[in-house]
């Protein structure tokens, strides 16, 4: 791909709006907005784009226009609308709230973010005074829509605070009036059927971690005594999904989502990951590369690799999606759906770790065992490493002394992408996000350096690949980028306000 010569070009000053720009082929060029509006242009038209000498009655003028590039004819309005749609989030208040019940887990996962404690570790295991506390503080929230997700270790091994923290935030919040939904990461290996019908009756949503086929998956996450993780796991999202079918909900919108975490050794395996998704009745995979926290460091030189070596699976991983849903098998990567969702329809579906600013704090609140909150579940992970850089507090602080800590003010003003060095220069901007916990770990501060860093590298390529896909227009691959877009909420699992109350 030869680079555009822009030292050839001549712009007149004062024709073109704001752009941003990025060659992403040989004759095709990205410009994107402030408020995220994209074109792509040929290498002749980007040219005339930048030295300004396009005529008023051309083609190229009219899409230029149609789409805010033009400075004569900016819609000042109308670009105000946007950029307030993209950034809804900014004062809404934290949402998520991770509640870790306890960090004893009955898997040992060779890449453990959460630094698992043994299952005798009782004193790891939350109190119901604990929980309570967490739940009036997440209630609290200026957010009128509060997600209460639990984590470990394994939730499991500490249901009865499990159920204490459901039945609770459920009769605090006939007061309260919140839209309240509850989730939880699970390896399943000890659900029953009686904790899964409990589960089911208070509308608990179900997720785990599926590392690929078999082999890989038991390799990664380990059971003691020779049990089976991965049939442990596939099982029970059989089990799940059949469970929600006998309820009545839709099996195409409600199914149990499972996460990946790609290590070196699942580089070379993508077809395999994605058939065993498929296999698994999974409509989503997310390619998550491998994060430096916890258990993971000590493992580096094992599980870690080049995020070029990475991209490529992802490529990989993804045309092969792409051609299983041209055969009418519905599976998506959730990397890919949510830059879409931005591209293409200007709307961003909250996810945490890619937006701006980032919701460390502003979107997300983690609630550790012992009763100390953070800024999110990967500051709390900094302080399982002995770093407590993102504590704000604990259950008896403040609510508006946890989300007002200057803490949570740094990390906004470091992931807010406007002023970020490298990024107010990217075509990406728009699109995208950067978590402080990972560059305060990676790189020694919350801002990080964009231009090494690990994330960077990823998000960009990522969108390189999905804007190449755009730029080639194959009307399949477009309609299947629409569908990945599609925002179907999961209402079932929302438990609204009592009527005549609300937040």
């Amino acid at each position: 791909m030869q680079p555009i010569n822009l030292a050839q070009i001549q712009p007149r000053p004062g024709t073109q709006a704001f752009f941003r720009w990025r060659q992403i082929a040989d004759d095709a060029v990205l410009i994107t907005n402030y408020e995220g509006n994209f074109l792509i242009l040929t290498g002749e038209e980007f040219a005339s784009y930048a030295r300004g000498d396009i005529a008023p009655d051309s083609e190229l003028h009219a899409r230029l226009s149609e789409h805010n590039f033009l400075r004569a004819s900016y819609d000042v309005q109308a670009a105000t609308e946007r950029v307030k749609a993209r950034r809804y989030f900014v004062h809404g208040g934290p949402l998520l709230h991770v509640m870790v019940v306890t960090l004893r887990c009955n898997e040992t996962c060779v890449y453990c973010h959460a630094s698992r404690a043994n299952m005798d570790a009782v004193e790891t295991d939350m109190s119901v005074e604990t929980a309570r506390k967490a739940v009036d503080l997440a209630l609290s929230s200026t957010n009128g829509f509060v997600t209460i997700e639990f984590q470990g270790g394994e939730p499991l091994v500490n249901f009865p605070v499990v159920k204490e923290i459901i039945e609770y935030a459920t009769k605090r919040n006939q007061e309260v009036g919140k839209r309240l939904e509850f989730t939880m990461v699970s390896n399943f290996a000890l659900l029953d059927e009686d904790k899964l019908q409990y589960l089911l009756a208070n509308k608990v949503q179900l997720c785990t971690s599926i590392d690929g086929p078999e082999q890989l998956h038991n390799a990664q996450r380990k059971l003691p005594q020779s049990h089976n993780a991965f049939q442990a796991a596939a099982r029970w999202i059989k089990r799940v999904n059949e469970a929600y079918e006998e309820i009545g909900l839709d099996p195409t919108l409600y199914h149990v989502e499972a996460l990946l975490t790609t290590t070196k050794a699942t580089l070379d395996q993508w077809k395999e990951v994605v058939d065993t998704y498929v296999s698994l009745g999974c409509k989503t995979i997310f390619l998550r590369p491998i994060d430096p926290f916890g258990f993971a460091e000590r493992a580096r030189l094992r599980l870690e690799y080049p995020r070029s070596a990475y991209l490529e699976f992802y490529r990989n991983a993804v045309d092969y999606m792409i051609e299983l849903n041209k055969q009418g098998v519905e599976i998506l990567e959730r990397y890919a759906a949510i830059f879409l969702t931005k591209i293409l329809r200007g709307e961003d579906p909250n996810f945490l770790d890619n937006r701006s600013p980032a919701g460390a704090g502003i979107g997300q609140l983690a609630y550790s065992y012992d009763g100390k909150v953070y800024t999110c579940d990967e500051g709390r992970m900094l302080a399982a490493m002995g770093d407590d850089v993102s504590l704000l507090g604990d259950v008896d602080t403040p609510y508006r002394k946890i989300v007002g800590h200057e803490t949570v003010r740094a990390m906004t003003i470091a992931t807010n992408l406007d002023q970020q060095p490298d990024c107010v220069s990217c075509a990406y901007q728009p699109y995208c996000g950067t978590n402080a916990a990972y560059n305060y770990k990676s790189q020694g501060s919350v801002f990080g350096r964009m231009r090494d860093n690990n994330v960077c590298a990823v998000h960009k390529g990522i969108q390189d690949y999905l804007f190449e896909k755009l730029a080639e227009n194959d009307p399949q691959v477009m309609e299947i980028f629409q569908r990945w877009t599609t925002i179907r909420p999961r209402e079932h699992f929302v438990q609204e306000p009592p009527v005549g109350i609300e937040s």
